[in-house]
């Protein structure tokens, strides 16, 4: 690796998700105000209001779309149309 081009504040940091209070701890140059102690460590502290641990695609609570009745609708509309 080059020398000199990586950022100097590179360090650890917690990302915290405000809507199930799950925490993160990883590695990033993010600038932030506040701090957070997690197991006698002092942190810094970023707050996220969605992450994959609460967002509906990644947790399986999405809602599914009916696309066998769209195709069908659509199908029904315009098969008369590929009969000619």
């Amino acid at each position: 690796m080059k020398k000199d081009i990586h950022p100097a504040n590179y360090r650890e940091v917690v990302f915290k998700d405000m809507s199930n209070d799950e925490t993160f701890i990883t590695r990033s140059t993010v600038a932030t105000r506040e701090t957070i102690e997690i197991d006698g460590v002092t942190y810094p502290l970023v707050k996220l209001e969605i992450t994959s641990s609460s967002h509906p695609f990644f947790t399986g609570k999405q809602k599914l779309v009916d696309t066998a009745g769209r195709v069908d609708k659509f199908m029904s509309r315009y098969a008369v149309r590929t009969k000619k």
